[in-house]
């Protein structure tokens, strides 16, 4: 089965890393108080071999792509942080370290008390993660997918079908537990992937394009309850092509181009004379030296 996020199963001997420049402190929950950074990422940095077909295609001599090139940024308790960026700018690339599915060749984060680096098993039991590139196993059905991830995150019987009645309710997920998750629409697919990537009640979530391909009502659904997560103090980090979107429901957004965090603001800064996708290309511009394309 294909994890929508990544379970609590870890490897063996996971290599230490280097810390942070101002760790935080381990402690055995891993909470901070309200308005405490939940994500601290300090010079985050990937790269990639590039076949020569790779190479080809992309007409470089180069044997390395760098995808993500000393990102730093942090997210507060309880915000909704927009990441925004072309295609190739790093923005999965830097989902996946945080959500230790790839290990940054350098640099760390730190998310919830626990870093990515030296704790990925702790990361792991404190996040969500939901893209469109890992989905659930089409064969099963919306409730048995759920129970099967409730117990790689050892979840209580009961806490779990209390869970999954709250979140297949909210969704309207319920008439078609019992259905195969192939013969589900679209709308249908994304919403049991966000309730599966809920399961353990995670503080930190992680949305690469949640609304990616969805009609309107599905999109409105999965952006409000985006904000009633917000609401209960989760702290979730968005990535997303849609401007009106982050300016609707993101507290702060950051840029990121070619690997580096271009800008980084809150949204009502940003956006104090222009519009947020005016601005973005100002500083796409900016950053190409002119260049829109």
């Amino acid at each position: 089965m294909e994890e929508q996020f990544f379970s609590s199963e870890t490897s063996a001997d996971e290599p230490k890393g280097p810390s942070l420049e101002t760790p935080a402190p381990e402690s055995s929950e891993g909470t901070q108080p309200e308005g405490e950074n939940v994500l601290t990422a300090v010079n985050l940095r990937k790269t990639f071999r590039l076949s020569a077909k790779q190479r080809k295609i992309e007409k470089t001599p180069l044997r390395e792509k760098i995808a993500v090139d000393g990102l730093s940024f942090s997210a507060k308790r309880g915000e909704i942080y927009g990441l925004l960026g072309p295609n190739g700018a790093g923005k999965t690339t830097t989902l996946r370290m945080l959500a230790t599915l790839i290990r940054p060749d350098s640099g760390d984060a730190v998310i919830d008390g626990f870093s990515i680096v030296r704790q990925p098993e702790k990361v792991r039991s404190k996040i969500g993660f939901l893209t469109s590139e890992l989905k659930p196993d089409e064969f099963f059905t919306p409730s048995y997918t759920f129970d099967f991830f409730s117990e790689l995150q050892n979840i209580p019987a009961q806490v779990r079908d209390e869970r999954k009645k709250m979140l297949f309710s909210r969704f309207g997920i319920d008439k078609f537990a019992e259905t195969k998750i192939s013969d589900l629409s679209t709308g249908m697919k994304q919403k049991t992937s966000i309730a599966i990537s809920l399961v353990h009640d995670p503080e930190f979530i992680i949305f690469d394009e949640p609304t990616n391909g969805l009609d309107v009502l599905t999109a409105k659904s999965v952006t409000d309850f985006l904000l009633e997560l917000k609401a209960r103090g989760k702290t979730i980090l968005l990535s997303t092509h849609i401007f009106s979107l982050v300016e609707k429901i993101c507290d702060r957004v950051g840029v990121i181009i070619d690997g580096k965090m271009a800008a980084e603001d809150s949204v009502a800064a940003l956006t104090r004379e222009k519009n947020l996708e005016d601005v973005f290309f100002d500083i796409y511009a900016a950053a190409k030296g002119g260049e829109i394309l």
